[in-house]
């Protein structure tokens, strides 16, 4: 369901549904869309289906899209090809590991993708009192306009905003301010899809971005909070692209990476799964993200000296 709506409020946009084996092979081995243009969309955005769901569904013209017992999409010229989990595992996220949460999920997945136009009945709410916060791309860019943004910096975080958080997205509105922007706005755009066990819920990460706005840590005259509804990954730097050429998508023109993006520890050694700076370096790179500017991670501490957050210095 959260692709669907990913799909439908336009964040993977020029697709027009769940890929089909053409755009899915793009994906896989280039990171890109080739057809029309070099088109940065780095993770498979796809739909599942075991043997009994093509035996039954193979030579359908068209079928409905059902979720908790309710129709909300139809999938027009269904193409069905194999879902080579494996392979797929190891070229997203670079390990096969079967203790990865986001790997566990596609192991136990259908044998079968199905490719497909997309038709979405009605938009989706998720009724949780937080769907005020879930703006489209199109949304995003008429309240950057009402705002009278000239600059726009993303932020994505799936954790409650920190010190150092704080101290960047501070710092990078004052630098956008000394390049001669009159009016930069953040886009704290915090992950609303699917994340492991262990991150903190989405309701209680929301809560508290609203408290770091009351309390004026983050100045919310020039700050939107949105939810961005896609699942995480957990696929490091290839996932990091699609993290990045989404906001792009929905208007802005740079973007905060932090350290070790969409990352986490290996399941089974507990080392980093990604080394920690290639997210950030891989975007100053991937094709298709010309219209964003990177502003990197940088690591803050308390200054005892100053007694605020401060960027880090070993000679202090």
């Amino acid at each position: 369901m959260q692709w669907v709506q990913v799909l439908a409020e336009g964040w993977a946009t020029p697709l027009n549904g769940f890929m089909r084996e053409r755009e899915y092979l793009q994906c896989l081995h280039f990171d890109c869309l080739l057809d029309g243009g070099v088109i940065n969309l780095s993770v498979p955005i796809v739909l599942t289906a075991t043997h009994e769901d093509k035996e039954r569904l193979d030579g359908c013209t068209a079928f409905a899209l059902m979720y908790e017992g309710r129709r909300v999409a139809i999938l027009r010229n269904p193409e069905f090809f194999e879902h080579r989990k494996e392979e797929r595992c190891a070229r997203q996220w670079g390990t096969t590991c079967k203790n990865h949460p986001y790997i566990k999920m596609v192991m136990e997945q259908g044998d079968w993708l199905i490719g497909g136009d997309l038709q979405v009945l009605d938009r989706i709410y998720w009724n949780d009192g937080l769907d005020q916060y879930r703006l489209t791309p199109a949304e995003l860019k008429q309240r950057f306009k009402d705002m009278n943004a000239d600059a726009v910096f993303a932020f994505q975080l799936r954790n409650p905003v920190h010190n150092g958080h704080a101290l960047l997205m501070q710092d990078t509105h004052k630098q956008l301010l000394e390049r001669g922007y009159r009016r930069p706005v953040l886009l704290l755009h915090p992950l609303g899809g699917w994340t492991k066990d262990d991150d903190v819920p989405l309701m209680w990460r929301m809560k508290q971005h609203a408290a770091v706005l009351e309390e004026g840590v983050l100045n919310p005259e020039t700050t939107v909070v949105a939810i961005f509804p896609s699942p995480m990954m957990y696929a490091g730097p290839t996932e990091v692209q699609w993290h990045c050429r989404a906001r792009m998508v929905a208007g802005a023109n740079f973007y905060i990476v932090g350290r070790d993006p969409a990352g986490m520890p290996h399941p089974e050694t507990g080392k980093d799964l990604y080394e920690p700076t290639h997210g950030a370096k891989v975007l100053t790179m991937a094709p298709g993200l010309i219209t964003l500017e990177i502003v990197p991670f940088r690591v803050a501490a308390y200054n005892k000296k100053k007694q605020r957050m401060d960027y880090y210095d070993s000679e202090q």
